[in-house]
């Protein structure tokens, strides 16, 4: 039987780019665990993406219902409406976020992935922990290089 598991997440930039983070809420009762990081210079989406890639690769084990519930737009849209699969097929040219795009699909196709869209900061529980996380770990100390992202902008 497949492990139900809920991800919510959140990224934040503090400047776009600037300082960013991401924050992970992973639930499968009676288990829940969180993540975080931040990044030195990095945008907004990269962090919503990178929170969602984050969370599945957290996962122990392959072929898992998961539920994510995100407030990017960007991310859900671009999963849910099928253009990350249309980018993919033309080799992601012209498209930013390119090296997490692949990393996602690589994570995603072993799970079973629904995403649903939250409004951000509407007071829902977990949504809220998630920005907490991300913000503070855009301002946290010993922040790491978004490499992805240098390197895309050196193009």
């Amino acid at each position: 039987m497949a492990t139900d598991i809920t991800i919510y997440t959140d990224g934040s930039a503090l400047g776009n780019p600037g300082r960013g983070g991401y924050g992970v809420v992973l639930i499968s009762p009676p288990y829940r665990k969180e993540i975080s990081a931040g990044y030195n210079c990095t945008t907004n989406n990269r962090m919503e993406l990178l929170a969602v890639i984050v969370g599945l690769e957290a996962l122990k084990h392959d072929g898992c219902n998961v539920t994510i519930y995100s407030d990017s737009q960007y991310v859900v849209n671009s999963v849910e409406k099928g253009w990350v699969f249309g980018w993919a097929k033309k080799g992601f040219k012209n498209r930013k976020n390119s090296d997490l795009w692949r990393r996602f699909l690589s994570v995603y196709s072993r799970h079973h992935v629904k995403f649903v869209w939250v409004k951000g900061h509407a007071d829902i529980a977990e949504n809220e922990r998630c920005d907490r996380l991300a913000v503070a770990a855009a301002g946290g100390a010993n922040l790491l290089e978004d490499i992805g992202y240098t390197a895309e902008e050196s193009d």
